[in-house]
């Protein structure tokens, strides 16, 4: 039974998308993904978000651009957390999808991440799911000790052969 809802209004946010569905993979989060449009199809998105706490999931990851309203529309109707991706745009940016998330009426929150922030929604998912999961959690705190070493490790690498070298390494 999926965990995980990741719904996105066009296969555009495909690529951002899979950033959050491969951080669940690499945490053995059960996920569904949809692409389900709340402007186009309101009687198909309003289902999907209606349904989705039968299905059991848990948390929902919507991605969405310009006016962005999936994510908010999931919050008002999905009783449990929703994290919002805004989706980067020619137009402005993805400040109008950051903002149109972000700015949410009092009592219908979406937990916001970065503009393109797939992976960052993927890690606040299981981050909220390992609030009732040890294993996770364990997981959890195995992957920062893995992000602290590496950072580490790329310290000591700046050190021994100065940053030139290492700034021509990162070009390769």
């Amino acid at each position: 039974m999926a965990k995980v809802g990741i719904v996105m209004g066009s296969d555009s946010d495909m690529p951002v998308m899979a950033q959050a569905a491969d951080i669940l993979e690499e945490f053995g989060i059960e996920f569904e993904m949809t692409i389900i449009s709340a402007h186009r199809e309101p009687d198909i998105f309003y289902e999907y978000a209606k349904s989705a706490e039968a299905k059991g999931i848990k948390v929902i990851i919507a991605g969405a651009g310009k006016a962005a309203h999936l994510p908010g529309m999931c919050a008002a109707i999905f009783p449990l957390p929703v994290i919002g991706i805004p989706m980067k745009t020619s137009d402005l940016g993805g400040v109008d999808s950051l903002y149109s998330i972000v700015q949410m009426p009092s009592g219908i929150p979406v937990a916001t991440v970065a503009i393109n922030g797939g992976k960052n929604a993927g890690i606040l998912a299981a981050k909220i799911l390992a609030a009732s999961d040890g294993a996770l959690l364990e997981r959890l705190k195995v992957y920062s000790e893995k992000m602290k070493h590496e950072v580490a490790a790329k310290d000591q690498t700046l050190s021994r052969i100065g940053y030139k070298e290492y700034l021509a390494g990162m070009k390769k």
